[in-house]
């Protein structure tokens, strides 16, 4: 039977996570030109970073519920056998696109930080061109919101198809093909 405290904990964490990804997508840095005080050079001045740390809060979440979920599952290949049947396929089937949907989701919200922090700290002269202000992109963090949420879904599915699956008692059963003292 699967922990009712595991499921809830995971899902506390990917909520968190998801809200946190939500946010940052919300609090990206935003950049404009602004001349210097002689009017001789131009130069980008970017708004509060708070989207970088929204988006590593919301990554870390995600690597917690992700941990969580493998330790009480004891990462699928550790621990006893499973029984055969529908429930362990299905448990296999989900083990990998949760790894998958949470290695994307934890890209994005890398990226995302990452990129959000990166602030171009050069200037031109006042009748050139102004200078391109480097912003992150829309949706990266959203993007990552998005396999947080297909992370959560799937390691919900997981653990309890994983919980299914497991057997509490040793296999006692006789096999199918008699044996002979011949």
């Amino acid at each position: 039977m699967a922990s009712v405290v595991v499921i809830v904990l995971v899902a506390v964490f990917d909520l968190i996570a998801f809200g946190l990804a939500i946010a940052a997508e919300q609090r990206r840095s935003t950049a404009t030109v602004v001349p210097d005080n002689e009017k001789n050079y131009t130069y980008c001045v970017y708004n509060s970073d708070i989207a970088t740390g929204l988006g590593i809060g919301a990554l870390l979440f995600l690597l917690l519920s992700q941990i969580v979920i493998m330790a009480a599952s004891k990462c699928f290949c550790c621990g006893s056998g499973l029984r055969p049947g529908g429930a362990r396929s299905c448990a296999i089937f989900l083990f990998l696109f949760t790894w998958l949907a949470f290695i994307i989701g934890e890209a994005c919200l890398i990226a995302g930080s990452v990129q959000n922090a990166y602030h171009t700290r050069y200037r031109t002269l006042f009748f050139l061109n102004p200078p391109n202000c480097q912003t992150l992109r829309k949706g990266v963090f959203a993007a990552g919101a998005a396999f947080v949420f297909f992370t959560a879904i799937l390691s919900e599915f997981y653990y309890v198809s994983f919980s299914k699956a497991q057997t509490s008692v040793p296999y006692g059963g006789t096999g199918n093909i008699g044996m002979s003292s011949f």
